[in-house]
């Protein structure tokens, strides 16, 4: 199976993130919207690996189109993951953008630094949080022409 070439397919969306508000928030914002992509959620760094490496219990998984991100994550800390996947030949070509709370120059300079695709400052309003997810869907469903899934 491969990315959407149309942009008007749905695409699988990986949310790596253990806030259930903020969980929460963007499954409302896909609904909210309509968006059509598939939002799977995992809530720690460390299932998040599973996940993409298919183990144990997501040997069937599918592989995301693209990943979202959160830095502060319990068992592997977000950076950590971002790492892995960059460093990984079968994961690396996946589209990663943090999307985390922290404003800090260091968690900035250091996502881009391990190839983070972008980098989202989560607002903790509401109505602004839907359109940020809104405009990273449009994004990279719309605009950007993502690789195959492998």
């Amino acid at each position: 199976m491969t990315a959407p070439a149309d942009g008007k397919s749905p695409i699988e969306v990986l949310l790596v993130e253990d806030d259930p508000g903020d969980v929460l928030m963007t499954q409302e914002a896909f609904e909210e919207h309509k968006l059509r992509n598939r939002l799977t959620v995992v809530s720690d760094g460390a299932e998040a690996l599973a996940y993409l490496r298919r183990e144990g219990q997501y040997a069937e998984a599918v592989t995301p189109d693209l990943i979202l991100l959160d830095l502060n994550l319990p068992r592997r800390d977000g950076r950590e993951v971002l790492a892995e996947i960059k460093k990984d030949e079968q994961l690396c070509r996946i589209p990663v953008v943090v999307l985390t709370t922290s404003q800090a120059d260091e968690d900035i300079l250091r996502s881009y630094q391990l190839h983070a695709n972008a980098y989202v400052t989560k607002p903790v309003d509401f109505e602004r949080f839907i359109s940020v997810v809104r405009q990273i869907d449009e994004f990279f469903v719309s605009v950007v022409k993502l690789p195959p899934r492998g």
